[in-house]
């Protein structure tokens, strides 16, 4: 009788785990979508392909606009294709998080809402960017709108991941937190010095100079933030091998970014695969700061017992003891 209670037991978890399941798996394939995504966008930009399709959402009024079609027709093409491909994926995510509902975290219906709405808001940003012939402030707002829905996807995908912590993060969440946001900042940061063409303008008129400046001296916090989050993460005894390797490459990506920002700058801008390289690697590094924030803060969670528990169960081997005492 038991056996056929832990079998009906085993099959019920089985069932309702399939569903979160499918959805963790389409969370970081899309996750992986949108990193390309940005990346497209980023070569877009570059190649000076912003305007290649004048009218929107169709190009040239066609879905696929063939006579018209060259490289920088095909780069906003396709930067199309993918941005509408994840948000369709997205819609899906969102019906299967309400049709299955009672058997997920109450919490993933509305996070998956809300990563839809920053979906449906990067698009029509996307739109403004065409109509308003690729106005900085709607440019920077469409990438950082972008990284904050990746930002999003991220936290979902890894808040499902089966993870067991070790209890010995300490104040690694948030550290990893405030380094996350730095490097949010620091994103639009570069995103306003490419909308504005801060670069090219400072070297070739010395205008625009501050907004350059202030991406290269904002490095400075980040990269504080991000060698503390290494460094402790390195020095933490008993640390969860996961979060460990999360650090390091954290800090690898950090020596990448600025090897490719340097690089950036000193070739002014010349070698457009350096300029999509180095917001690829910057997309990535956020990500993985993200990854490594919400995996520490379930490891600091799960070990956080609640004050009540701790009384109770010192009380009861309190109780105990006097018991045996007694006999």
């Amino acid at each position: 009788m038991s056996e056929f209670v832990l079998e009906q037991q085993n099959a019920t978890k089985v069932i309702t785990s399939q569903p979160k399941d499918r959805i963790r798996r389409l969370v970081w394939r899309i996750s992986a979508a949108t990193l390309i995504l940005m990346a497209i966008g980023s070569a877009t930009r570059v190649m000076n392909a912003g305007l290649a399709c004048p009218d929107w959402p169709l190009c040239y009024g066609k879905l696929l606009p063939t006579k018209q079609m060259n490289f920088q027709v095909f780069l906003e093409w396709f930067h199309r294709l993918d941005a509408a491909l994840i948000g369709l994926s997205a819609i899906a995510v969102v019906g299967m998080c309400w049709w299955y509902r009672r058997c997920l975290p109450a919490w993933l219906p509305w996070a998956s809402t809300f990563a839809l709405f920053l979906i449906v808001f990067q698009g029509i940003l996307g739109g403004l960017t065409v109509t308003q012939l690729l106005r900085f402030d709607i440019v920077t707002a469409h990438l950082g709108t972008a990284l904050l829905f990746f930002s999003t996807l991220l936290v979902i995908g890894t808040a499902l991941t089966p993870y067991q912590g070790t209890g010995t993060v300490g104040k690694l969440p948030w550290l990893g937190l405030a380094a996350t946001v730095l490097v949010y900042v620091q994103s639009l940061l570069g995103a306003l010095v490419g909308s504005r063409w801060a670069l090219h303008q400072c070297f070739a008129g010395y205008q625009l100079c501050d907004v350059m400046y202030a991406h290269i001296f904002g490095l400075l916090p980040p990269v504080v933030a991000i060698l503390a989050v290494a460094i402790v993460a390195w020095r933490t005894p008993a640390l969860h091998p996961a979060l460990r390797k999360l650090a390091s490459m954290a800090a690898g990506l950090l020596v990448l970014q600025v090897i490719l920002g340097f690089a950036t700058f000193r070739l002014h801008l010349q070698l457009e695969l350096l300029t999509v390289s180095h917001q690829a690697v910057g997309a990535a590094l956020l990500g993985t700061l993200v990854v490594f924030t919400v995996l520490s803060l379930r490891d600091w969670a799960s070990n956080r017992e609640p004050k009540t528990d701790k009384i109770a169960a010192k009380a009861g081997a309190i109780a105990k003891s006097i018991v045996e005492l007694r006999f």
